[in-house]
């Protein structure tokens, strides 16, 4: 929910051209911004990882060449959701969810305070990225990518990747590595521009339509609603018309793709917004911006779908949706 500070800025009457001439804009950007991701060090996105857990995840995802900062911090989101309480109904603990057994053999003592805890965060990272490169030595001579194979043997273990020669054909496994590469984009800080998305267009038509909507908690446009919506029901509604199924809370939908500067921002764009600046699991709002510093939302209780700045104290980043990021962005626990 957004804060009161936010106000209509631009009428609902002038929507239709304001729109058409944002939705050219976006392709005729997409024809000028070049693509492409480039090498070195891998670093993490504004506010991906959450500041408690960030320089563990910079220092601990560059131990071996086969994974990185944004690789381990996926596999991190993906198994707790950033929760070092966590735990599975297969007795999985901690941020990392280690099973007992597996702990006992691969935890490290990470933080060198003389104990190896599950539960401590300091020992737990530590030893997920310790664990991951131990697998990726084990698979090191199959053929393929040394990243993928590691994946896929944390995933369906060592001999399985030896066996096949790579990340073998099992559904599950070829589904966690494509999960884990794809979310790992969506926690690297951008190198270069980000493609311009091809689904903005069909997005910011959905939400122009529903301006002047009034507000809903929990709204999802159903008919029982009335086609009302809340911030993040709005964006997903929105998305979903042209294909692309997001998560459905604010947070979680800041995982569906790379995120582009404030100068980068093209119509599209999902835009959010935190009380924190520094941790990606506290954004409270979502909207989609439309150029010019604006987006439409659906801001708070007793407000209508509208326009607002998006430039406040409370912005915390965008994300350019893709189709497959979407896919990934839901936290799905496993155990190892």
């Amino acid at each position: 929910m957004r804060k009161a500070w936010l106000v209509a800025a631009v009428g609902i009457g002038g929507a239709l051209s304001f729109i058409a001439l944002l939705v050219l804009g976006t392709y005729m950007a997409a024809g000028s911004i070049a693509s492409g991701v480039g090498g070195g060090s891998v670093g993490l996105a504004k506010g991906a990882v959450p500041a408690t857990y960030q320089s563990l995840v910079q220092k601990w995802g560059n131990l071996c060449k086969a994974i990185n900062p944004a690789l381990l911090a996926a596999q991190l989101y993906q198994e707790s959701g950033w929760n070092p309480r966590a735990t599975s109904p297969a007795k999985a603990q901690g941020i990392a969810q280690f099973i007992p057994g597996t702990w006992a053999t691969h935890g490290l003592d990470g933080d060198g305070d003389g104990d190896r805890d599950v539960w401590d965060p300091k020992d737990a990272i530590p030893s997920a990225a310790s664990y991951d490169c131990k697998l990726a030595g084990y698979v090191k001579d199959a053929p393929g990518d040394p990243t993928k194979n590691m994946l896929a043997a944390y995933n369906a273990g060592a001999y399985a990747v030896i066996k096949y020669g790579g990340v073998p054909p099992y559904r599950e496994t070829q589904n966690y590595v494509k999960t884990i590469t794809t979310l790992s984009k969506s926690f690297a800080k951008p190198v270069g521009r980000v493609q311009p998305s091809q689904q903005a267009a069909g997005a910011i038509a959905f939400a122009q339509k529903k301006l002047g909507t009034p507000y809903l908690w929990g709204g999802n446009g159903t008919p029982e609603q009335n086609g009302r919506f809340d911030c993040s029901g709005l964006t997903l509604a929105a998305y979903r018309t042209v294909g692309v199924t997001l998560p459905r809370v604010a947070n979680d939908q800041y995982n569906a793709g790379p995120h582009p500067k404030r100068d980068e921002l093209l119509p599209g764009d999902l835009v959010f917004f935190s009380d924190d600046l520094t941790n990606s699991r506290a954004i409270r709002h979502v909207g989609i911006y439309v150029g010019g510093g604006y987006m439409i939302n659906a801001p708070r209780a007793g407000a209508v779908i509208r326009f607002d700045p998006i430039d406040t104290p409370d912005y915390f980043g965008a994300t350019r949706v893709t189709d497959e990021g979407a896919k990934a962005a839901p936290v799905k626990p496993t155990a190892v």
